[in-house]
């Protein structure tokens, strides 16, 4: 017979504590909740963890361990260069590290310009921020995902970053002491370990260091938890870019902070000395009201928004004050005009000239010798080995010739070929006048450019505008006829190749529909050609402004023309080794360094859309 459950629990004896049965029940019933959180945890983990991720962070770690030794030295003698310069342009450096200096060498260099630049910067890194802030939200939009919990990890990675910066900072100048410590002393492994240790314990740096290394493990342990936490798809990428944004968001705050601290600095020497700030000081003040005006716009517009009177009144009260100091800012400050060093501008000019003289020249003459030595006409093998020799050719040789024949002497190759079409024996690398100027002066244009300026232009443009009108000088137009040939013939090799990645189909299929050779040449081989033009401008133009071989060479046979041939790098070199302003010639290098990036992105935008790749 068989007894029912109700039955067969009375039937059954109870325990005569029925107060611990009761609390047995509770306790397992209590460890219920966390036994299933275990098993979760657990299935998480072993979700996250499967086989193929395993694989695939496998492959990936075999693939870093490859390639962290060219990485190692990448930074050692790549990158580690230029953080070590962008030091040294921060400090006043003659021969052994002075005090920090700031932006004063950058000022010294380019005047108050680098106020504004600074300030651009700034301003640039917190709009790309937001930029990089919306693509995010655009992106969460599309997955369908929730990536904002993720900016705890990334603000942690953020700031394990501006840490290890902050370290290195307090770091470098204590590893640079060891060589002043060791002086007079006898230089043992034991000492420079014992020193070493000691910059690394040094009073200021060892605590940046612990904050670095917690930081670093909290982002890691962090990173994880969320992503284990969270589980969405591309959770990588979304820390990474929100990790960036944290960056952004500090650097541009750090750098408009830091701008703002210099250009107070210049008006309090200002209104101590007397003198005007300068144009740049003024132009920020002045840049920062419009953008308080914007704002000021942006919070009134939303005033009319908001549910509340008071939340009305905050954001109206708000745009008001927003709106006062940005008048104060922009009608407060008079605008006046700010000089850099003038050696400075005066190389940046003659590299602009030098520039301009030398890579329209150079490329349109490669391309029509290499467009001629493909046709394979007989000896155009030699002619290919002519034209690359003064490639190979040593500076030192080629700028001796080009010295002997632009000579100032009468018997002077260059001015004997002048005699024998009755044009006066020149003085070529020791004339510092511009030849437009001396073409009109040969025309009968006086005064020029002085003579067609408009009176009503202002006296300081006007001498800016003469001074760039009057064109390069006599002695530059011997360094870009040098520059001309020493690299035409590695444009022409260049040229050749391309023209060889040029299907000869269509040429002829050109020519059976009737086109002529200039037709050919104008709306096919050239048009396929853009990409081959667009590097060898690219390298031209960078090339020119790091030019200083040929042109050091020059110099010491110039005399009076010493100014008008010396172009941007043969200025920071003489700073550098010559008056041992280690830190203010390092400034000068990030100018040009900035420079040549500009001319870099110009270019790439503007002749790079023109660039036709089959």
């Amino acid at each position: 017979m068989s007894v029912s459950s109700s039955e067969s629990d009375k039937a059954l004896p109870r325990p005569k504590n029925s107060s611990l049965l009761r609390s047995d029940v509770a306790l397992r019933e209590a460890d219920r909740p966390y036994a299933e959180v275990l098993e979760q945890t657990r299935s998480r983990l072993g979700q996250f963890f499967t086989a193929r991720r395993r694989r695939v962070w496998r492959e990936y770690l075999t693939a870093y361990a490859l390639i962290a030794p060219a990485m190692l030295l990448i930074f050692v003698f790549g990158l580690f260069p230029v953080v070590f310069a962008l030091y040294v342009s921060l400090h006043k450096w003659l021969i052994l590290r002075g005090e920090f200096r700031g932006l004063t060498n950058y000022v010294g260099n380019i005047g108050n310009f680098a106020y504004i630049a600074l300030f651009a910067l700034s301003v640039g890194t917190l709009v790309g921020a937001g930029l990089l802030l919306r693509r995010v939200y655009r992106q969460s939009q599309e997955d369908q995902v929730n990536p904002w919990p993720f900016a705890i990890p990334g603000i942690l990675y953020a700031a394990t970053i501006l840490a290890f910066l902050r370290w290195s900072f307090f770091q470098l100048p204590e590893f640079l002491d060891i060589a002043t410590k060791m002086r007079g002393l006898e230089r043992t492994q034991e000492l420079f370990l014992r020193l070493l240790n000691e910059a690394f314990r040094a009073e200021t740096v060892y605590p940046s260091w612990l904050i670095f290394a917690r930081l670093f493990g909290l982002a890691l342990v962090v990173g994880v938890i969320f992503s284990l936490w969270q589980r969405i798809p591309n959770s990588a990428k979304y820390q990474s870019r929100l990790t960036f944004i944290w960056l952004a968001i500090a650097t541009g705050t750090g750098l408009l902070i830091f701008t703002y601290d210099a250009v107070g600095k210049a008006y309090d020497l200002a209104v101590d000395t007397g003198v005007d700030p300068g144009i740049w000081p003024q132009l920020i003040a002045i840049t920062s009201g419009v953008l308080l005006l914007g704002v000021a716009w942006i919070i009134w517009r939303s005033a009319e928004r908001q549910p509340s009177t008071l939340q009305f009144a905050i954001r109206i009260l708000a745009a008001i004050m927003l709106m006062v100091g940005a008048v104060v800012l922009i009608i407060e400050i008079p605008t006046i005009v700010a000089a850099g060093d003038k050696d400075l501008w005066q190389g940046l000019k003659v590299t602009v000239f030098f520039s301009m003289g030398t890579v329209p020249i150079q490329l349109t003459i490669a391309i029509f010798l290499a467009v001629i030595l493909f046709q394979k006409l007989r000896g155009s093998t030699t002619f290919r080995i002519i034209f690359f020799l003064p490639y190979v050719t040593p500076f030192l040789a080629s700028a001796t010739v080009f010295t002997l024949m632009f000579s100032d002497r009468a018997q002077a190759p260059i001015n004997k070929l002048l005699a024998l079409v009755g044009i006066q024996a020149q003085r070529w690398l020791r004339e510092p006048e511009g030849i437009l100027s001396m073409a009109t002066d040969t025309l009968g244009i006086a005064g020029y450019p002085d003579a067609v300026l408009p009176t009503w232009v202002p006296e300081d443009l006007s001498t800016l505008l003469a001074d760039w009108m009057a064109g390069p000088s006599q002695a530059l137009l011997v360094v870009i006829m040098l520059s001309i040939w020493t690299f035409v013939g590695y444009n022409v090799v260049i040229y050749l190749a391309g023209l060889g990645n040029i299907p000869t189909e269509i040429t002829e299929a050109a020519e059976i529909d009737g086109a002529n050779r200039w037709d050919v040449f104008r709306y096919i081989t050239f048009p396929l050609l853009s990409p081959t033009t667009y590097f060898l401008s690219l390298i031209a133009v960078m090339g020119t402004f790091k030019a200083f071989n040929s042109i050091w060479l020059l110099r010491q046979s110039v005399g009076t023309a010493l100014g008008s041939i010396e172009t941007f790098s043969v200025v920071i070199f003489e700073e550098f080794f010559v008056k041992t302003r280690y830190g203010y010639a390092s400034a000068m290098a990030f100018v040009l360094f900035a420079v040549i990036l500009s001319l870099t992105f110009i270019n790439h935008r503007i002749q790079g859309r023109q660039v036709f790749y089959g």
